[in-house]
């Protein structure tokens, strides 16, 4: 068995969970086009696509929020590497003190998007626009995300912990690794 945590299945797999969700935050993206185009088209031809503005809105969230754990591990966010390097030989424990506080948050906002997802489906709130959407359908994304970026942030937080590498691709500035 190798001790390679790149090789791990687990590693594999949560890999694989980011990935997927950065394309379905991208189908999300490719859905927004086509609405807006067809709220476009509708506009042109005098006729009425009731609820297309509230799509585009869910679907811009889904998106997001879909979104941030691939970003996160791929490198895409904004990181206080300047800052982290300032630290010298402490980098380690400032990176381990932005993830530790990164996993709160995500957990805290996890954990609140879950349970509005099951308030709006046990009162049965609708979206008050033209559409009449169960708002814990198009909360789901939303929720999916913030469950996926905590764990994202867990595992880079566990990752620097046991390795001293987090998981996170190219960074612009420097490697985030702390050594």
């Amino acid at each position: 068995m190798t001790t390679d945590p790149l090789r791990h299945p687990a590693r594999r797999i949560l890999d694989a969970a980011y990935n997927a969700a950065g394309y379905v935050a991208a189908a999300c993206l490719v859905a927004l086009l086509i609405v807006i185009v067809a709220q476009m088209v509708a506009r042109w031809s005098s006729t009425a696509f009731p609820g297309s503005s509230e799509y585009a809105g869910y679907l811009m969230a889904s998106a997001s929020f879909l979104g941030f754990a691939h970003a996160l591990n791929s490198g895409s966010h904004i990181r206080v590497s300047l800052l982290l390097a300032a630290l010298g030989r402490n980098r380690f424990w400032g990176e381990v003190w932005c993830m530790a506080v990164a996993v709160a948050a995500t957990g805290y906002l996890a954990f609140y998007s879950v349970k509005m997802v099951y308030w709006s489906r046990k009162l049965n709130d609708i979206s008050q626009g033209q559409d009449a959407t169960p708002l814990w359908i198009v909360q789901i994304p939303m929720a999916a995300g913030a469950v996926l970026l905590f764990i994202a942030f867990l595992d880079n937080l566990l990752s620097l912990l046991i390795t001293r590498r987090d998981n996170i691709g190219s960074d612009i500035v420097g490697q985030s690794h702390a050594e």
